[in-house]
This record gives structure tokens, sequence and C-alpha cells, in this order.
């Protein structure tokens, strides 16, 4: 007699966690492994592709490397042969794009962030978030679907959540990204803090409370990647990252839907907290796609600290 349940594999893939333990929709299944499979492909143009710039500027105005410009296109590649995507929100268009409107998904997505670090061979990564339906405007990052990132260092690592936990997997010498971690967790106190925006300290007095009270017991570890930080708060448990506002950026420096949403998300599936001063960023309303937001997040105890100090 056949059994009915199957075998599990040597290593736990990307596809068969997805299958057995997340039990995603095959549709969604299906798009987070091709969302993979553009991670593999942007991380091997990372390690052959020339930088520099492509001459070009995204929707904020910011120069355009070669490499965000290709990570872009990949990116793109992917989630139209998926057939499961109504339409995306990339950093690097100036609108949201619609591929096919009766498809399931929408997909919000920052191709490469920290590809200023290329030069200097520092880890960067990409981010996303995908939204049941094709109406991203109005919605709110807790109506996430699944969120996640892929983290291009001395190792590539690509994490997701479809809302039972955060999961880690490493990419394999044969491009098969194979189980590394299972429910990643973030305690309630935090040792070490990463501040983006810094230079806000000097026209936010809640924001230099912030830093004066991290210096005093606390370890900086900022790497200038997003990606990078927050994965060193999943990776050891424990910390905090903020990007607040100032004189020249009133809402912070990082977007709603691309960034802030998708951490948020997978933040708070570890047991951690996010805030934008007032509320949980999960529970912002999504107004355009370059919406602007101060954001504060990870260990819980040190988030509503941190909060206190901004609002006094």
């Amino acid at each position: 007699m056949v059994s009915a349940t199957p075998r599990p594999p040597t290593r736990s893939t990307l596809n068969w966690h997805l299958r057995t333990r997340a039990k995603a929709p095959d549709a969604l299944r299906h798009l987070l492994v091709d969302i993979s499979r553009a991670g593999r492909d942007i991380r091997y143009a990372i390690q052959t592709s020339e930088g520099g710039l492509s001459g070009g500027s995204n929707q904020f105005g910011e120069k355009q490397l070669k490499l965000d410009v290709l990570a872009d296109q990949l990116m793109e590649h992917y989630l139209r042969e998926s057939g499961s995507v109504a339409c995306f929100c990339s950093e690097e268009h100036d609108d949201i794009v619609e591929i096919d409107p009766k498809a399931p998904y929408s997909v919000v997505f920052d191709p490469l962030d920290g590809s200023s670090l290329v030069d200097v061979n520092f880890a960067i990564g990409s981010i996303f978030g995908i939204y049941k339906g094709s109406e991203i405007i109005g919605r709110t990052p807790r109506e996430q679907v699944a969120a996640g990132y892929i983290l291009y260092g001395p190792r590539t690592i690509f994490v997701y959540s479809t809302g039972d936990g955060v999961h880690a997997f490493l990419l394999s010498d044969i491009g098969e990204f194979i189980l590394l971690q299972e429910h990643l967790g973030i305690g309630d106190t935090a040792k070490n803090f990463s501040p983006g925006n810094l230079s806000a300290i000097h026209d936010n007095p809640g924001y230099k409370r912030a830093l004066d009270h991290w210096l005093e017991a606390m370890t900086l570890r900022y790497s200038g990647c997003m990606v990078a930080d927050i994965h060193h708060i999943l990776s050891k448990g424990q910390g905090i990252f903020s990007n607040v506002g100032g004189a020249k950026y009133p809402q912070g420096k990082l977007r709603l839907i691309f960034e802030c949403g998708p951490f948020a998300y997978l933040i708070e599936q570890a047991g951690g907290a996010s805030s934008d001063g007032k509320v949980s960023l999960l529970d912002t309303t999504i107004t355009a796609c370059g919406q602007r937001t101060p954001i504060v997040v990870g260990s819980k105890k040190e988030v509503e600290t941190v909060v206190k100090l901004l609002g006094k």
C-alpha cells in the first residue's frame, strides 16, 4: 500500500517547507519560489556584473546603479513568468505596474536595498511583500499574506513568513534554498541598536534622547543596509532598528510599502514589535507608492521605551 503522506526529503527545501509546513496555497507557494529564483539570479549578477551608474534615476530622484536596474528587471521577469501576479510596485518604477488583473496576488519590492554598498563589498539584499488581490493602495501591511527578504552576504539567505512564524533558508551550491532555521524569534529586551538617519538627532530631541539611552548600555550594530541590520536582529534574537524624521526627512527616509511594511510583518511574526512612533506599522494605511514613514522595530520592551522617548 502506498503511504498517503509524502516522505520528507533528506534536506527540507523552500518548496517543501511551503507545501508541508506553511501549507501555503499553490499559487502563493509557486510565487515565493519564483521570487527565490529571482534572488538566486540577482546574487549571480552581484558577483559577476559591473557596478556604476545606469544613467537614470528612480521615482525618488535617486541615481540608479546598473545593479539596481538589473535586479529590478530580474524580479519583474520572474513575477511575470509566475502567472500569479496582478500587479507590482517597485522602488525603481514611477507607478504600479499592471500584469494580469485577474491574477490572485500583488507584489511590492525593493529589488536591491543597500546597493550603494556594492563597491565596498558589504552585505545587501532584496525585500518583498505580497498582498491578495489586485489592489495595493488603501491596504495596510497587516493585510500582507507573505513577506520576506533575500540577504546577499558571505552566504545567500532567503527569509519568509506567511503568517506562521519566520523561517530562513540557505542557498546551496547547486542553487537550491535549503532550510537553515525555523521559527526565528526576538526576545523582549535588546542589547544592540541600529540607528538610521542619525543626523536627525540635531533637530529631533526625542531621537537624541533615544541615542543617549542606547549609548549608555547597548552595542552599535549598523551596516547601512536595512536587510542586513534587520537580519542581525532576527538571527541574534534581539535588537532594535530605527529610522525617524528630522528637518530634511520629516517622516524618515524609508518607504512604507517596500521596506517598512514587509519588515514590520516579519518582526511581529517573530515576536517583536513595530511602531511609527504612535501605532504599529502594520496598521498604517498605504496612500502612495513613495510614502515614507518613521520606523522603530525590534525587541518589544525596547520599542516601547524608544517610542516614549520620542514622544516626550
